[in-house]
């Protein structure tokens, strides 16, 4: 997402849960608080309850695996005028009333998102598809009810390229975990925060370039 954007979508949120009728619950468990509100009274609190929970179940995990030093304190805002599915910047997640209540199993949104704050990227020099990627990447190894929300890393295609960002590079990552080198997404996700990427990267991680690895790969694509 773009940082004009981003920002203009957080000022938006600022203004409107000032409006919030159900009100802004405060929650915390584990050294870590999440604040919840949105501007939409009739959002189903079942479905806001397992935000939470997934929350409290994945982000100490995201924490742990790859940033010690993230977030304490998050975010989630539940807004009808969002018309996207999430977007997250500076420690909050706005999730579309909408989407998620058509979606209600689609639960790892909240993965995806969360691992953003994890990453803390900021203006990284590093390409967009590969924070993308890592994050979905995240959700495949993290998520707490994937399958429930049909959500599922795709069989490799001749067409897909390694940049296709995502869940395809998600499974490109995973198989580079799994044939290759385990550990290099963690690597991958300190070398982008620190703004260290590089043209050398992959090969410095890997031994291999990432357009070798991706030859490799679609020759042998399982994992």
């Amino acid at each position: 997402m773009k940082k004009i954007f981003l920002l203009a979508l957080l000022a938006v949120v600022a203004f409107t849960a000032k409006s919030y009728s159900g009100g802004i619950d405060t929650l915390k468990k584990n050294g870590y608080t999440l604040i919840v509100s949105g501007n939409d009274e009739n959002f189903d609190k079942e479905l806001t309850q397992k935000l939470i929970n997934t929350f409290f179940e994945v982000y100490p995990k995201l924490a742990k695996e790859y940033n010690k030093n993230t977030d304490k304190v998050v975010n989630f805002f539940i807004d009808t005028a969002y018309h996207g599915v999430a977007a997250t910047g500076d420690g909050k997640v706005v999730f579309s009333a909408e989407y998620m209540t058509k979606h209600k199993t689609d639960i790892d949104v909240v993965t995806h998102e969360v691992m953003h704050i994890v990453q803390g990227y900021g203006d990284t020099n590093g390409p967009w598809w590969v924070t993308e990627g890592i994050a979905d990447y995240a959700r495949y190894k993290f998520g707490v009810a994937n399958a429930a929300g049909n959500w599922a890393l795709p069989e490799f295609k001749s067409t897909q390229k390694f940049d296709n960002s995502y869940r395809i590079t998600a499974r490109f990552l995973a198989w580079i975990e799994a044939r290759v080198k385990k550990g290099t997404v963690k690597k991958l996700d300190d070398v982008m925060r620190r703004h260290a990427y590089t043209e050398t990267t992959w090969k410095d991680i890997t031994g291999y370039t990432v357009e070798d690895l991706w030859k490799k790969y679609s020759e042998n694509p399982a994992i």
